[in-house]
């Protein structure tokens, strides 16, 4: 679908490279691979926040015999890990697979951080790059980065969950904040492999609730004649406290024969009340080259039982990745074909949305409201 205001409003030819945190002990030189998949929210002055990924990224990660990661250390700050090349899998330009493990084991050549950039209410210009609140590691099991930021405020905090990657753990971690500029770490709320948690905008009878995807490497088979596909699903799950989680007994949602969704799917916005009932949007993957084809879908529940699904628009995309949009940074793209929508807030007739495109910039969409409905 096309929309009047379309636009890519943050790309890595914005950031200014000195202020990086990796610049405190990191001497190889780096660039920015992607500034993407941006948290949404709006502040209390009106305007509106987004919170960027920021992937920075080894310029010659392959020295020789050697291919090299970035890794933050407690103890030295940021330093490179070298491992020989004839033991590695480095299909990927993001990062390369150690080979001799009974398991996948990865290691990235790129670490990632967090840059909160304010904008205009509408978001369609850029008002402070707020370099001086700078998310980045500062745990252990954040040791190779912190990504994927999404907020949600509820009763005057903004709850902001991310995804921590170490080699302890590929965990969900959660940052609180009082304005939504300054975020303290709460620590890990969801264990190894549970990606793309989003809380909805608002608690039901007393509690909180959120969209969680597990992420495994074993899946069994569905039922003969089943409509779904194995493998991974959005579940839901509820807290008393936004810190101690149960999830459904029950399945959410899934990934449908029949839809474009055939490979994977997940959490996108906070679910946010609306007239209907909780409106979410979402990703779907379809099968096709090295990531698959994101794509953005939405879905409507109900406002007082949430596993009640009351409309789920899985076959015809609210979103695509646009061609048009990246073409400027032609020069610098590295993967096509996704749209990982990401944050939603309300203005006037629209939603304004937030999403990374193809992993390398932010982008911002007005959708009419009128474009959910039930009938």
């Amino acid at each position: 679908m096309a929309f009047p205001t379309d636009l890519l409003i943050f790309s890595p030819n914005d950031i200014d490279l000195s202020f990086s945190p990796l610049r405190q002990t990191l001497r190889a030189d780096t660039y920015i691979l992607g500034a993407f998949n941006p948290g949404l929210a709006r502040l209390p002055n009106g305007n509106l926040l987004i919170m960027i990924r920021v992937a920075e990224a080894l310029r010659q990660p392959i020295v020789g015999e050697q291919i090299h990661a970035i890794r933050w250390d407690e103890e030295r700050g940021y330093v490179l890990d070298a491992y020989p090349l004839a033991g590695v899998n480095a299909a990927d330009p993001r990062k390369f697979q150690v080979l001799g493990y009974p398991y996948r084991v990865m290691a990235l050549t790129s670490l990632s951080w967090l840059l909160p950039v304010e904008l205009s209410p509408d978001g369609t210009q850029v008002v402070t790059v707020h370099y001086d609140k700078i998310i980045a590691p500062q745990r252990a099991y954040q040791e190779y980065g912190v990504e994927d930021a999404r907020i949600t405020k509820i009763d005057g905090t903004y709850y902001m969950t991310t995804c921590s990657v170490s080699s302890e753990r590929h965990s969900t971690t959660l940052y609180t904040s009082t304005d939504g500029l300054n975020y303290t770490l709460q620590g890990i709320i969801l264990d190894h492999q549970n990606k793309d948690m989003v809380f909805f905008e608002g608690k039901i009878d007393g509690k909180f609730y959120a969209l969680t995807r597990p992420l495994g490497d074993l899946y069994f088979a569905v039922r003969p004649g089943s409509d779904y596909f194995p493998g991974p699903s959005i579940n839901l799950t509820s807290s008393p406290d936004g810190l101690h989680w149960k999830p459904s007994d029950e399945p959410f949602i899934r990934a449908r024969k029949g839809s474009a969704s055939t490979m994977k799917i997940g959490g996108g916005t906070q679910p946010i009340l609306t007239d209907q009932g909780w409106l979410l949007l979402y990703h779907g993957v379809e099968l096709k080259g090295l990531v698959g084809i994101y794509r953005t879908f939405w879905a409507l529940l109900d406002a007082n039982a949430p596993r009640k699904i009351l409309k789920i628009e899985d076959v015809t995309p609210i979103m695509e990745a646009s061609p048009s949009l990246i073409e400027p940074l032609q020069d610098q793209l590295y993967l096509s074909d996704v749209v990982f929508t990401t944050g939603i807030v309300e203005a006037g007739d629209d939603y304004i949305v937030a999403s990374g495109e193809d992993d390398l910039a932010c982008r911002i969409t007005h959708i009419p409201k009128t474009a959910f409905r039930l009938d």
